[in-house]
């Protein structure tokens, strides 16, 4: 808990209270009724939060109870064993709550954020700290506002296919290695390694520096993944098999969200960066709700529905 505080307190502007930031609680709980805790949220004490957010009208809420109903509602608190309690719009704290805090080990923090304000931020935050991450080997571009994964064989062409990409104004995110968590049910946020971040590594060329080579613009620090788009090399017999009509697409499982796959057919001469630009245009449009191959079977039946007719009529 102590390390996300660190890094989380200067973006919601939080201060602790009681010279501890709860390096010894976690934000999960080490318990069995942490189980069937939220992560954040308002007050309560009945369904009490791993992380407890007291605002304006929760504070009004306790100083309305009597002295006795107060002490008891105060022990409550602590003996859900929160990993936090955060006051927002920077509300003047109580002592009685900054020594239950100091007893239990319990860090007291003051945020002058508004309830909703700091319960959005922290809920993304908490979530994206959380999350189980799973490496995927494959470069990671955004491509006209898609995130799209590359992957294929070692040697296939991924890196110089990213190059060409880049400098078609496309953005890296990350190469080799880039790392994607499920921040929702169905949504995967893929990143880069620390160790990793703006570089690119080509085959002849060495180790680029996307950064220092294109500018800011050419990186970005994450981006939810939408496409995979995979090169493979294939025999004429492969290449025979392919559906004309409704492409390679497929669905990858990562973590158990699937993603939509097409498998790109590498041959000499082809321009795959132009290949993955319509690979984002096209999904795009399906996902505004257009399907080209069933526009075109749509077109195709109407066609021959007239012809029919037509030649009906002339018999």
């Amino acid at each position: 808990m102590g390390e996300f505080l660190s890094r989380v307190s200067k973006r919601l502007h939080i201060c602790c209270l009681t010279g501890t930031t709860g390096d010894t609680n976690t934000v999960i709980g080490n318990f069995a009724e942490a189980n069937n805790q939220n992560l954040v949220g308002p007050l309560n004490c009945i369904h009490p939060n791993r992380i407890q957010v007291i605002g304006t009208a929760e504070l009004a809420y306790l100083h309305n109870l009597g002295p006795s109903a107060y002490q008891e509602t105060l022990t409550k608190i602590f003996q859900d064993r929160p990993a936090a309690i955060i006051f927002t719009n920077a509300i003047t704290v109580d002592p009685d709550f900054i020594n239950h805090a100091l007893a239990h080990s319990t860090p007291i923090l003051v945020s002058p954020l508004s309830d909703a304000k700091l319960i959005s931020n922290l809920h993304y935050l908490l979530i994206n700290a959380i999350a189980t991450r799973t490496t995927v080997h494959g470069v990671f571009m955004e491509v006209m506002g898609i995130g799209i994964l590359l992957t294929g064989d070692p040697g296939i062409g991924k890196s110089e296919l990213a190059l060409a990409l880049i400098c078609r104004g496309h953005r890296l995110i990350a190469d080799d290695a880039p790392e994607f968590a499920q921040v929702t049910p169905d949504i995967l946020s893929g990143t880069c390694p620390m160790l990793l971040q703006d570089f690119l590594e080509v085959r002849g060329l060495g180790i680029l520096n996307i950064r220092a080579m294109f500018g800011d613009s050419a990186v970005r620090r994450k981006k939810d993944l939408h496409l995979i788009v995979h090169l493979q090399r294939m025999t004429c017999e492969e290449l025979a098999n392919i559906d004309r009509f409704a492409g390679t697409e497929t669905a990858f499982s990562i973590q158990g969200v699937g993603i939509p796959k097409v498998t790109i057919p590498v041959t000499p001469g082809q321009n795959l960066a132009i290949i993955v630009e319509a690979a984002a245009r096209h999904y795009t449009l399906r996902l505004r709700g257009y399907d080209a191959a069933a526009d075109f079977a749509d077109r195709q039946a109407r066609y021959i529905k007239n012809h029919t007719d037509r030649d009906s009529i002339t018999t």
